[in-house]
Formats: C-alpha cells, structure tokens, sequence
C-alpha cells in the first residue's frame, strides 16, 4: 500500500484527493485480473453511485478513471464537451432524461458564490472520501477472491 508523503490539514480537500489517489493505485497494483470483479456485486451501504456501478468491475473501471483526472487535471473543455455529448446521446437512445440537473441548475444559480462554493467543496469532499472507501471495498474483495487475504 502507498503512504502519503505530503502533510496538509486533516479534512483538507488536498488530503483527501492524495488519500483517494493512492487507494486507487494500491487497488491497482492488487487488482491483477481486473476480469474477475465481473459480477461481483459490492457489498454495504448505498450511496450516490451505486445506481451506476453494478458490479465490481464497473467500480474499478470508474475509480481509475476519475484518479486519472484527480491527478492530472480536467479534460480539456472541448474534449469534456464531446464526452458529455456522446453520455447524453446515449442516454437519450435509453429513454432516460436529466430533468434534475436542470433543476439544481437553478437553484444553484441564485445562490451566492461563497454559497455555492461551500456546497461543491463539501460535495467533493464526501464523494472522494465515499470512492476512496469504494477503492478499499474493490480491494478487499478481489484480495477474498483470490485467496490473498491479510
């Protein structure tokens, strides 16, 4: 497993985005057969992706591709645009629509800004911690699976 080498104050936004980033890649480095989390279903609590993630795999393929832009920034704003309109082209094939986006939107747009700030930092903040928890969950399993278990 990696150590954190960097200090920065207990619930700091840093701190908790080097702690994701090295769960993912300690997940990783255990993960050897990434195949065998197909249809592995994640065990505990719910929480705000499991709608998404339906097995184990899926959970792997996302924490490693939001690490990717944890540790090396956004996609550009062009290349966003053209992933998020593909995502929206195939959910419109699937019947689904984002009414509670709108929605939020413009509850969001008459906030203030120190408000809405808040908001998206403490957001960020439990998504992290819940993906880091999901990174150990993904781990664990795969090291009961494999007999590897510590």
């Amino acid at each position: 497993m990696q150590v954190l080498t960097k200090r920065y104050p207990k619930n700091s936004l840093l701190t908790v985005m080097d702690r994701y980033s090295a769960e993912v890649r300690n997940m990783e480095q255990v993960v050897m057969i990434p195949s065998l989390l197909r249809d592995a279903q994640p065990s505990g609590h719910g929480g705000p992706a499991k709608a998404r993630a339906s097995d184990l795999y899926t959970y792997f393929t996302m924490l490693k591709s939001i690490r990717v832009d944890v540790d090396h920034g956004l996609l550009p704003r062009e290349e966003w645009q053209a992933k998020v309109a593909s995502s929206e082209a195939k959910e419109a094939e699937n019947g689904t629509a984002k009414t509670e986006e709108v929605v939020d939107e413009s509850a969001s747009g008459e906030l203030e800004l120190e408000a809405q700030f808040h908001l998206h930092f403490s957001s960020l903040h439990h998504i992290l911690t819940y993906l880091t928890e999901k990174a150990q969950e993904v781990t664990r399993k795969y090291q009961e699976m494999t007999g590897q278990v510590q």
